[in-house]
């Protein structure tokens, strides 16, 4: 009889035994966030302003996660031009992964997957306000993996609203993936700027058909 797993349930170490990944903790393996020079415009700004602002004004109540959704992560999405076309979002999308050797199904639900030309381009996994945003971790490399094709880099945003972290994901021979740095509302700088910079690069990086021939080669 076939065991079904939640992915909910997976602790980073099963994840990595299940897919032999490796996380790999070089800078240079996950160059695509960092050091970038993308111009954002006084309206782009003004509305993250906004948007960082709503969400502080609510961040003393508990905050269920679809709240999270639509002060946070529907602006940045917005502003980063990852809702409008070829880019196509799709909320709660069911992923299911066999392990037949060990009559196991892990089964799970994306909380939003952004789309382009079948691609998977960006996983974003949300957890209430009040959670870790690494126990998101797990989850997010899980659907990753999951993902049909592994001729290009996937990249990920995990979000609790109050932080931001960007995965990087690599499926070819042995499968690795980085992190970056932790992006957070709560120094007086306002970091979503740079998190939807990171998300603008990812973008035009997904659009270039140079970029994706080099990294398939």
């Amino acid at each position: 009889m076939v065991e079904v797993i939640q992915a909910s349930n997976l602790t980073l170490h099963e994840v990595k035994e299940k897919f032999n990944l490796q996380q790999i903790l070089e800078p240079q393996f996950f160059q695509e966030w960092q050091g970038l020079d993308v111009d954002l415009t006084g309206y782009e700004q003004h509305w993250l302003d906004q948007a960082k602002a709503d969400f502080l004004s609510l961040a003393e109540y508990p905050l269920h996660e679809e709240i999270v959704k639509i002060s946070v992560l529907a602006p940045i999405l917005s502003v980063a031009g990852l809702c409008r076309a070829s880019f196509v979002p799709a909320a709660e999308k069911q992923v299911e992964v066999s392990f037949k050797d060990e009559d196991e199904l892990i089964r799970g639900r994306i909380d939003l997957l952004i789309l382009y030309r079948n691609l998977w381009v960006t996983t974003i996994e949300t957890k209430p306000k009040q959670a870790d945003v690494l126990t998101a971790l797990p989850q997010a490399l899980f659907y990753m993996m999951a993902s049909p094709g592994n001729s290009h880099p996937l990249f990920g945003l995990l979000t609790n609203g109050n932080h931001f972290l960007f995965v990087k994901l690599i499926k070819q021979e042995t499968p690795r993936y980085g992190i970056s740095e932790l992006f957070t509302l709560w120094r007086q700088e306002n970091e979503l700027y740079q998190v939807v910079r990171i998300l603008k690069h990812f973008r035009e990086l997904v659009l270039g058909e140079d970029w994706q021939a080099q990294q398939a080669g």
